[in-house]
Formats: C-alpha cells, structure tokens, sequence
C-alpha cells in the first residue's frame, strides 16, 4: 500500500464530497423516535436516509448493492454488500456500522452556530450528527474506495446504517435476523461511532458501559396546594425524592452506594487506563467545559478514567412537575418527577440492575409517597474480545502510519448497543470500535462538532485495517480467533 497516495485519496473525498454531504446532512432534523414520536409524517428520517443512499448508489464500486430495509412498523437500516475485490478470501466479511438518527436540539449553542445549521470552522464541522455518526457511510465507503483506486484486494464488506441508535437500537435485532443470512458471518466488525482521547493518534474503545434508566415519580398530593398553608404539613415531594435517591447515591462523593451495581475490573483495563490518563495528562478532564473554580471529582487520573469507564454512576438528565421560574408561585407541587441515567459496569447485567435500581427506590417509600419508576432501559455493557496478533499489528500500523504515533485502547462511558449484539451472534468477531467524538467535541450536547481532519485520518485507518484484514483472511488467522483467546463479548440494548 501507498500510504502516501491512501492519505490523497481520502483526504480529496472528504473535501470535494464528503462534507458537502454532511454540510446537507447536518441540515435535517432527523431526531431519533425517542425524540420525536411523529418522526414518520414529519418525514426528516426518510430524507437523511434518501441522503445516503443516492450519495452511495452514485459511487463507483462494482457490484455494490444498495438497499433501504424498511420492515413494518420499524425505522429504516440501509444495507450496503460490497463484494470481494481479489482472490482466496472465501466466505469470510467485514462487517461495518454505523447509524443516522440524531439526539434532540438542546439549549447553549453559541451565537452563530445550531443544531440544524452547519457552520464550518477552521477544520470543525459544526452542527449536530455530523461526527455522531453521520460521517460512518462516507468514512466508510471512502475506506473501501481507497483500497479499490489502488487495486488493492479486501474481503466482502457489509455496511449497516441504522436509524433509531440513539433511542437503544430497539429495531436493529430484528433487522439482523432479518438480514441474517444475507449479511453471513463476519470475522471483523468495524464501527466509527465511538471517541478519541485527542485528535494525534488513532483511538480504540475497548468497552463500553450499560445503563439502567427512565422516569422516576414521587407523588404526594393530588393537587398542588398554597406552600404557606401546607409547607411543615405536607412533605415536599422534591425532598423526598432526594432522600430517595441518597439511597442510590452518596450526594457528597457522587459514589454509588449499592456495591451490587459494581463489578471487578479486569486487570488489562486498568493498565490501559493508568496508560490513559499517562498520555492525556489534564486532558481527561479539561475537555469538558468546566466553569471557573470547577475541578473534577478526583485528584487522579487513573481514577477519573475508571470512573467513566467501568464504575457506575448516576445523572439526572431530566425533570417535570417543576414549573419555569419567572411562573414559579408560591405552590407546594403535587409530585416531582427526574429522568434518571445509570450508567453501568461493562460486564454488569442490566436486566439485574433494572430490578436493584427498583428495589432501592421503591421500597418502603416516606411518609407513604407514590413513588413509580417507569424504566427506559435496562442494558448490559460490553467488554471487547481478546485481540488477534494481526489484528493488533494491523492498527499499531495504521496509527503510525496515520498520525506518526501508537494507537491508543480505552473504555468509553456509553453504549453502542450493536457492540453487544454481534459479540452475542458472532463470538468469533474481531472488533474495531474508533471514533472522531474527541475533546470538546460534545455529542448530544452544544456546539456538537465533528474534526475533519480526524475524520480523514480514521478513514485511511479503516482502510489499513481492511487490507490487513484480507491478507489475515487468505492466511487463515480470522475464523475464530475471539473465541480461541477466549474472549467474550456482553450484550448491549442501550443507547449512547
């Protein structure tokens, strides 16, 4: 392989005609169903998938088939089979995903810049879905394109683009036995929806926590009432909904307090996570932004990755009953209700943790409140397989030749519910999980962007590993690797 000639190639795609695309995609507000229950009369879903689709239907890969899946009462998937390019590589595939469904608009976008508008920056592509995960087709059609315009061989490639990621993946099982035969087996799985701990070195997750969630009520009156009449009468529904939730959580430490929600660590990921922290310094911390005077809930960098990684822990990302201030009267609220998030261990089973989240906030509630927790999700992790010698070589390589420096392994703090799913049906997979989600970049969040140039590094990244990947293949090193190692992969049914 040209490496040099990799880098041109790629890098002209994506600035003649990738972020055109993602300048367009950007500009459709294709929320996932979770935030948008009309999504289909409001129609974006099908035109972001209309997007890709011609984008991909218009590039010169012979023998591709382009497909848009749409079973009955479900979102969308589209199906890309790109056939083999070279001889001796059997029946083995990669298969690569990546989805299109975005996370709703959220407040704090700076002046200028918006959800649904697309705003390019020096080389930041603002705006959001771009980098979550929009770039997935095109990085990696882009991938395969490169390997062909050198007349390099590659193994049979499927591309999945799914449309409800965001919402927990609920339609993708059903789409995978759907397409179960036509997809085979793969022996590689590549997915461009996770992130990077800097934008200098290629980035590979190698697990990913669960998560435990939904809508949490407590009640304690059937209408609201004058607070100066009620108020040391009346228990406050907001205090006993703290009171509750300091049974889950230690409100000094943010430490979760029920050591059934922990696991033990492997010892491979806290190495990788001491080698984290070595590398990125500050920058584990210093890519959020933290106000003046804020400072991170431990002194340790180690720490603080494991933390994000492989410990549990809890947000509030929602409230209701909770009038705006400026119509804030002198009311004591009948209820008070808080979306909660629990983020998971890895390898925790989240069916068990739903039931222990349940238990510890419903039982025995004060004063005799209604309390109710309507659960939203209940997913297990994933933790990655044992890596393959050649699959290792294959990104250490990639990376030097990319960025001039080592690839990089950590956790991420979400979920990829696909991840868990294809440990689940193909335990023999390999799995190469990177992303361009690096510092500030904010997925879901304001002033969400996606770095072109990480976009494009990745890409030639992807196609390195594809071409070693064949070569693997003809070798006879991809059938079964994962489970030889004795690897094992977790299921996952979240959303990040």
């Amino acid at each position: 392989m040209d490496t040099a000639r990799l880098d041109q190639f790629v890098a002209g795609l994506w600035d003649e005609d990738i972020v055109p695309q993602l300048v367009e995609y950007i500009r459709i507000p294709n929320k996932s169903p979770m935030f948008d229950a009309d999504w289909v009369a409001n129609g974006y879903m099908a035109q972001a998938v209309a997007l890709m689709e011609t984008w991909a239907r218009a590039q010169p890969i012979a023998g591709m088939q382009v497909e848009v899946i749409a079973l009955e009462g479900r979102t969308p998937l589209i199906f890309l089979d790109i056939p083999a390019s070279g001889e001796g590589t059997g029946e083995d595939c990669v298969l690569l995903y990546g989805h299109l469904d975005k996370q709703p608009e959220m407040t704090g976008w700076e002046h200028g810049l918006g959800p649904w508008t697309p705003v390019i920056k020096g080389e930041r592509l603002y705006g959001r879905g771009g980098a979550d995960d929009g770039y997935a087709l095109f990085g990696s059609l882009a991938a395969i394109m490169a390997l062909q315009e050198q007349g390099l061989p590659h193994a049979r490639c499927v591309i999945l683009i799914e449309a409800c990621e965001e919402s927990g993946s609920y339609d993708l099982p059903a789409h995978v036995d759907h397409l179960a035969e036509r997809i085979g087996k793969p022996s590689l799985v590549v997915c461009l929806d996770s992130g990077c701990g800097n934008y200098e070195q290629l980035w590979c997750t190698t697990s990913l926590r669960g998560m435990a969630g939904g809508n949490f009520t407590v009640r304690v009156l059937s209408e609201g009432v004058h607070s100066g009449d009620a108020s040391g009468i009346v228990p406050s529904s907001f205090r006993l909904l703290r009171q509750l939730l300091s049974r889950l959580e230690d409100e000094n430490t943010g430490s979760i307090l029920i050591q059934d929600l922990f696991v033990e660590i492997p010892a491979e990921r806290l190495e990788q996570a001491a080698r984290v922290g070595a590398v990125l310094g500050s920058e584990v911390y210093d890519k959020f932004p933290f106000l003046p005077g804020m400072t991170p809930m431990d002194p340790d960098l180690t720490e603080l990755v494991l933390n994000r990684t492989w410990r549990p822990a809890l947000s509030i990302t929602g409230a209701d009953g909770l009038p705006a201030l400026a119509s804030a009267g002198n009311v004591l609220r009948p209820h008070t209700a808080v979306k909660i998030s629990l983020r998971l261990p890895p390898t925790l089973d989240g069916k068990r943790a739903g039931e222990i989240l349940k238990d510890v906030l419903l039982r025995d509630p004060p004063n005799g409140a209604q309390v109710e927790l309507v659960l939203e999700k209940s997913s297990t992790g994933w933790n990655a397989p044992a890596q393959s010698p050649w699959l290792t070589e294959a990104i250490e390589s990639a990376s030097q030749a990319a960025f001039g420096k080592p690839a990089m392994y950590m956790g991420e703090g979400g979920t990829i519910p696909f991840m868990g799913m294809l440990g689940e049906k193909f335990p023999g997979a390999q799995f190469m999980i990177t992303g361009v989600l690096g510092p500030h970049s904010n997925a879901h969040g304001p002033n969400e962007f996606l770095d072109i140039p990480m976009g494009k590094r990745v890409t030639a990244c992807v196609s390195q590993v594809l071409a070693a990947h064949r070569a693997a293949s003809v070798a006879g090193l991809t059938s079964g690797v994962a489970a030889v190692a004795g690897g094992q992969a977790h299921g996952a049914h979240g959303c990040c």
